[in-house]
């Protein structure tokens, strides 16, 4: 399972590592609903303040800045001295996506299973949050964009190898785009990509 955001922050001259692999210790590090969209919109957004972040997700400063830390001691977030002015910190996220191993969902720790259920659920409601954004603005949006959109959804009878051999091929099929050039004249924005695949049991 993959979360994965901007391979490098906005006008960053410095890319980000691609993506971190979470163990047991930094999953339960990152498993909090306000850290998850803290490092989220790091990503998404490029650097910025506790205050600034606080804003943004409507949360206090104080409790962005102590999640912030909690984040900068599990590995995910790092200082920005670029931007920093005298005692105003700047953060920035320290990969470019998240994944996680696959034990982590099936570990015979109650703890590490709780965690795990915990980030995946909040990715889930992350992704619905940005599915409602984009359905509810698509209207402000040029109409090359809104027809290039998709929202489709499939059925298919597979086994388990079958899905996890069509997931890896998705997977590599938008990794391929990480890297693709632009011109400065080219209409470009940022582009979410949601894959949801999973076995359903029928009547």
């Amino acid at each position: 399972m993959t979360e994965s955001d901007t391979a490098s922050a906005p006008d960053s001259p410095h890319p980000q590592p691609r993506e971190r692999t979470l163990d047991a210790r930094a999953l339960r590090g990152l498993a909090h609903p306000l850290r998850i969209r803290l490092l989220g919109a790091l990503r998404h957004d490029g650097p910025a303040t506790a205050s600034q972040l606080a804003e943004k997700l409507g949360e206090s400063s104080g409790a962005t800045s102590y999640h912030l830390r909690q984040l900068a001691a599990h590995g995910f977030v790092e200082d920005d001295p670029e931007r920093g002015k005298g005692r105003e910190r700047w953060w920035k996220a320290a990969h470019g996506g998240t994944s996680m191993r696959d034990d982590l969902r099936t570990s015979s720790d109650p703890e590490v299973r709780g965690a795990a259920d915990l980030f995946l659920h909040e990715v889930a409601t992350i992704h619905t949050q940005e599915l409602s954004t984009w359905l509810g603005t698509s209207r402000d949006w040029p109409e090359d964009w809104t027809l290039s959109s998709d929202l489709s959804d499939f059925t298919l009878r597979l086994t388990a190898g079958q899905l996890r051999e069509l997931t890896e091929k998705a997977h590599r099929l938008v990794e391929s785009y990480y890297d693709v050039a632009h011109t400065d004249d080219e209409d470009t924005a940022q582009v979410r990509v949601h894959l949801h695949a999973f076995p359903r049991r029928s009547r």
